[in-house]
C-alpha cells in the first residue's frame, strides 16, 4: 500500500490492518535510516590535527554541530519505539489525551505523533505560557 491509497480509504477503516501495517513498516524503515544518519553523523566529525588555532576551531565547531545533530537523532529512536509498541498494543493513531484520531495525513507526516493536533495545539500554548511565567 502506498500513500495515496492509504489516504483514499474510509474512515471508517481508520487503523485497519492494514494501515497499522503501513506505519510499522515506515516506522521501521524511518528507525534504520536514523541510525544510519546517527552513523553517518559520527563518521563525518574529523580527528585531523591541526596547527592553525583557527582551522582547529572551525573543526572542533562542526563535530559538536555533527554531535548535536546526532544526538536529536538519538532521542528519535525510541519515540520510534514507542510508536511501534503502540501499534502492536493497538493504541497507535489515537491521541493520548483525547482518544481521538490523530489522523492519517498527520501520521504520513509525523509518524510518531502522540496527540491529535488540537491537543498539541493546547499543549504548546500552555509550555509557552510556562516559559513566559519562568
Amino acid at each position: 500500500m502506498d500513500e495515496s491509497a492509504l489516504l483514499a480509504m474510509n474512515d471508517e477503516d481508520y487503523m485497519n490492518d492494514a494501515q497499522l501495517a503501513f506505519f510499522d513498516t515506515k516506522l521501521a524503515l524511518l528507525r534504520q535510516e536514523t541510525l544510519d544518519e546517527i552513523d553517518a553523523s559520527k563518521a563525518d566529525i574529523s580527528y585531523e590535527k591541526v596547527s592553525d588555532v583557527s582551522d582547529r576551531a572551525t573543526l572542533e565547531e562542526e563535530a559538536q554541530i555533527a554531535l548535536r545533530i546526532a544526538d536529536r537523532k538519538r532521542n528519535l529512536i525510541p519515540k520510534i519505539d514507542k510508536a511501534r509498541q503502540r501499534i502492536r498494543q493497538g493504541e497507535y493513531g489515537y491521541c493520548l489525551q483525547s482518544g481521538e484520531p490523530i489522523g492519517l495525513a498527520r501520521l504520513l507526516i509525523r509518524p510518531t505523533a502522540e496527540f491529535c493536533i488540537d491537543i498539541k495545539s493546547i499543549n504548546e500554548k500552555r509550555e509557552q505560557t510556562y516559559d513566559h511565567k519562568r
